[in-house]
Parts: C-alpha cells; structure tokens; sequence
C-alpha cells in the first residue's frame, strides 16, 4: 500500500512538472534547480551569482524552505523577482508549489532565466521533478568528500556539481581525489566547478555556464 501510494504521488508530480515545464517553454525561460544539503552556501552563492548577472539576464528566483521568508529577503535585497515558498517541514519542493509559486510574479515580469533554491536536502529533491531544464548539485569542502557516494541519486540526475567553499579545502579533511573518484563510478561525465563565493574563485566558469545554456551571450 505504501509503494502504492508513494508512486501515485509521484506521478501526480510528474503530470504537474510536464505542465510546467510546457508553460516554461512557452516563455522562452530557463529553469534551473539548485540542491545542496543545508549549509552549503546554496544562498551565498546564488547572491554572488545574482550581483554579476542580473545586468546581462533577466532572471528570476523561487526560494523555498520550511519555515521563514530569510533568504528571500536576502535576495530581493538584489532588486530581482523573488517568491518564497515554505514548506512548513516538508523536505522538498513540488511541482505544485512551483507551478503556485509562479503565478504569484507579476504576468507582465521579464524573465529569461529562473533559479529555484530548493530546500536544504540531498536526498528528496533529487526524486521531484519540477518542470525545470537543469538540475545543479552544489556541495562544499566542509561537508566531507563522501558525498557522492551517500547520495548518487542526487549527482546522477545533475547536469553540474558546484564544490563550493574551495577557499578552505586546506582547512578540511575533504579529500579531493576520493571525491572524484566516488563520482566518476555514479556519472562519469558530470561537469564539476570548483567554486568560492565568497572568493570569486571559480564563479566565472559557473557563470559562463549559465549564461551559455541560457543562449545569451557574455
């Protein structure tokens, strides 16, 4: 009865994702899905990202959390399109909430690229489809090298894994060559940037890739 259950959740989700992904497409908008686990730098990075880009893309963000409107706040403090969604304990955002969430910006709003923070998870978000072009796995050095191995899930289904906080690899005990290795046995071909936010190490190689799989030029 459970398998039951979760599957027809499941493929609600994806009848409703398939929808969005549909009107996403209709708008000539890109999608992107950040996942990290909590702590990451997921928001940090995503402001960075937010101060070097809004001047070339129209971009837009869908913050989701379980409880508090903080980072949203925090991002709209950048003067861009922000709608927050709580979960109120869930683990994960929906297709559904996404689908809410963005018929809460204004129809009127120009919009070439979306990010959606997803909640601070490594596991649930990997399995909800929401309608978006790209999953981004953004891990740090601060969380342990074993990453990949844990949650394969996650870094099979990405399109890019950002190793964040590269600026303190040499305080940590994260080991480098164990964390690729681990990934070349789940995806082999998975693109990594290595990244500092609050550096700016690496953050122009992730910003290319935005901007290029976005089709706009540097």
């Amino acid at each position: 009865m459970q398998v039951k259950v979760v599957t027809n959740v499941l493929r609600a989700n994806e009848d409703m994702a398939s929808k969005n992904r549909t009107l996403f497409n209709n708008k000539g908008l890109r999608v992107i899905n950040l996942i990290s686990s909590p702590g990451a730098g997921k928001t940090t990075l995503l402001e960075t990202t937010i101060r070097n880009l809004k001047d070339k893309v129209a971009l837009g963000v869908i913050e989701g959390d379980l409880m508090t409107a903080r980072d949203a706040e925090r991002i709209a403090r950048l003067e861009v399109p922000v709608v927050q969604i709580n979960t109120r304990g869930g683990c994960h955002l929906d297709a559904n909430m996404v689908n809410k969430a963005w018929n809460e910006f204004p129809p009127e709003t120009p919009l070439e690229l979306l990010v959606i923070e997803n909640v601070g998870n490594l596991v649930c978000p990997a399995a909800f489809d929401l309608g978006e072009d790209e999953k981004v796995v953004i891990i740090s050095v601060t969380e342990g090298s074993d990453k990949p191995a844990k949650y394969p899930t996650t870094f099979e289904r990405a399109s890019l894994c950002l190793l964040n906080k590269i600026d303190l690899l040499a305080h940590t005990n994260f080991n480098l060559q164990e964390f690729y290795q681990d990934l070349q046995k789940i995806k082999p071909h998975l693109p990594v940037i290595e990244v500092s936010a609050l550096t700016g190490q690496g953050m122009e190689s992730w910003y290319d890739w935005l901007v290029k799989r976005n089709g706009t030029a540097s």
